[in-house]
């Protein structure tokens, strides 16, 4: 059996009820606890995992540090309580992600495709890497330069983007689909996993499309705006571009 992930079809669900299909003790102060299925994101293509707490019908709660993939299940990484112990194999629990966090998270993520898109778009360069946390991020492009009056550019443009108010859609397409659309993969390297059958794809209506397995708003105006921190060479044609969310609480 393996895990069913809620987020990747809807990122807007907090919690779910789950059977714990196995439980055990990793180290000293934690374990592993598997459910049936999760909204926990397990982390992944720049996106940390989420955060949250696993809770029992008698209120006994664990807290969740991260959660990650191991072959098709959901290990929930939880801190043991002195004299409590894990959840036993077979019961029923709350997963609860940490929403604030998540939902900036969400944010960041949104906001960094919407650069890719003007990038690509306005500039036709690849993206060569990319990270975020919670309201911060960055990307690497295929920049030979990158001058700051480009830079703050990309800025305004990125802005009037999100403004549009674009709707932000998850989609799933099979192998031949994925392969007979042109662009779907920005990266230098093709990330996607050997095996799958079908590609999950983020589409903000209008300006980007791209294979990703990461957590979005629903639409663009969600994200407010953002400001370019810094710019950085990172080699001959590697440019790094850094952003914030302008109001990383809203």
């Amino acid at each position: 059996m393996s895990t069913e992930v809620i987020c990747y079809r809807d990122a807007y669900v907090r919690e779910i009820g789950g059977l714990v299909t196995s439980s055990e003790r990793a180290d000293e102060g934690y374990g592993l606890v598997v459910l049936d299925r999760t909204v926990f994101y397990p982390g992944g293509g720049g996106q940390p995992s989420d955060r949250g707490s696993l809770t029992a019908p008698d209120g006994t709660s664990w807290e969740v540090r991260a959660a990650r993939r191991l072959g098709p299940d959901i290990v929930h990484e939880v801190i043991e309580q002195p004299g409590v112990g894990l959840p036993a194999a077979g019961s029923t629990l709350t997963a609860v992600i940490d929403w604030p966090r998540r939902h900036l998270l969400m944010r960041t993520h949104t906001a960094l495709h919407a650069l890719c898109g003007v990038v690509w778009r306005d500039h036709g360069a690849l993206v060569t890497g990319g990270n975020m946390e919670p309201g911060t991020g960055r990307m690497d492009f295929e920049f030979e330069s990158l001058r700051a009056e480009l830079a703050a550019s990309i800025e305004a443009t990125v802005n009037r983007e999100l403004a549009a108010r674009r709707p932000v859609r998850v989609r799933f397409l099979t192998l031949e689909e994925a392969a007979a659309t042109p662009d779907l993969i920005r990266t230098r390297t093709n990330l996607l996993p050997e095996g799958i059958t079908e590609v999950r794809v983020i589409d903000i209506e209008g300006l980007d499309m791209q294979a990703d397995g990461g957590t979005h708003v629903a639409n663009t105006s969600e994200v407010g705006s953002i400001r370019i921190t810094g710019t950085e060479s990172k080699g001959r044609i590697n440019k790094r571009i850094r952003l914030e969310l302008v109001d990383p609480v809203a």
